[in-house]
């Protein structure tokens, strides 16, 4: 960030490497609750491709008529967000928007798509979207927590069962290329990206 900015790039440095330490403890819950060896997504994602993005918000003269954010899922394995006071962020669960109101001791964790094939469907990514509003600003601080770029995205064999897979084995690099150049995040971008690469190997 330059000489000018090095003291703010320092926090913005310890703050990912806070995040980075937090997101393998997730991993290892996350392990735990699918049955699995603790330390197996720990390991998987202990060299890891993250990125962190502090996102504003301006007020927005009429805030019914347009987003901060449009629907989405995060195509990410995880993503650790602060918010401020102010609000905004809605997920969308049983075909309705539902608020997440600010609580400043905690993050919210959104499960995203690279996890939900590394878990083999068993969890869910997060429809989400971001709201404004016409008299305050709004800002929020996302650590997105994704696997080291070449590493092979597949399920452990213990959560494929009768070896039904949901989705084929792919990198992360391969997968953030097809979100950035052919496809925007929703709730359908792993199965277009299925189908993506059938017609890549058919070529």
């Amino acid at each position: 960030m330059g000489e000018d900015f090095s003291d703010f790039g320092r926090v913005c440095q310890e703050y990912c490497e806070a995040m980075s330490k937090l997101s393998l403890n997730i991993m290892e819950l996350l392990g735990m609750s699918l049955g699995i060896e603790r330390s197996h997504f720990r390991d998987f994602y202990k060299d890891n491709d993250s990125i962190m993005r502090l996102n504003y918000y301006p007020p927005c003269q009429k805030p019914d008529l347009t987003l901060g954010t449009g629907p989405h899922c995060d195509p990410t394995s995880l993503t650790i967000l602060h918010q401020d006071n102010v609000g905004g962020l809605e997920v969308y669960v049983n075909d309705k928007w539902h608020s997440i109101a600010p609580c400043s001791e905690a993050f919210v964790v959104n499960i995203g798509d690279t996890f939900m094939a590394l878990s083999n469907g068993l969890y869910k990514s997060c429809l989400h979207r971001a709201v404004v509003n016409n008299q305050t600003p709004r800002k929020s601080l996302a650590f997105f927590l994704s696997p080291n770029m070449d590493k092979v995205v597949t399920p452990p064999k213990a959560l494929v069962s009768n070896d039904r897979r949901i989705y084929r084995d792919f990198t992360w690099s391969s997968f953030l290329e097809f979100t950035q150049k052919h496809y925007r995040a929703d709730t359908k971008t792993l199965d277009a990206f299925s189908n993506w690469l059938k017609k890549e190997d058919q070529i």
